[in-house]
């Protein structure tokens, strides 16, 4: 999945807004049902890799109430006009049988380093996973 920022502005440079959305993404995964294999903020978008943990997991349903309560939060403490945190949407990609997590994963944690703004992924600190320790995870 991939989040956009609302204008793609870069509101994930702030530390305390990321904590925020991390905080309100484990809640909201427990409730719905997945696990978060992986996240990595950027500055102006939001990774995730997820696992529904039934059939019954509804991603459309889990982004919908995620995205109205960091959003719901963002506006009730943001200066900015319009206030607005996300841009409609997003971006889903399903994994086939033949992709391995692990390599996605990779190519996830490694966009902090695509973009020169860390020589190695463990530098960056706005990615993890909610599921395992990152040392846990073999590249």
């Amino acid at each position: 999945m991939t989040i956009c920022t609302d204008a793609k502005r870069q509101l994930f440079r702030d530390e305390t807004l990321v904590k925020e959305v991390l905080d309100a993404l484990a809640e909201e995964s427990v409730k719905s049902g997945f696990i978060v294999w992986g996240y990595c903020f950027m500055p102006d978008h939001l990774h995730l890799i997820l696992e529904g943990q039934s059939m019954s997991a509804d991603v459309q349903a889990f982004m919908k109430t995620f995205k109205q309560k960091t959003g719901f939060a963002y506006r009730r403490k943001s200066s900015a006009p319009a206030g607005k945190l996300w841009q409609s949407g997003y971006y889903d990609h399903v994994l086939r049988r033949d992709e391995n997590l692990q390599s996605v994963l990779q190519y996830v944690f490694n966009n902090p380093v695509r973009k020169q703004m860390v020589s190695h992924f463990m530098d960056y600190p706005y990615l993890g996973s909610l599921a395992v320790e990152l040392g846990a995870i073999e590249f």
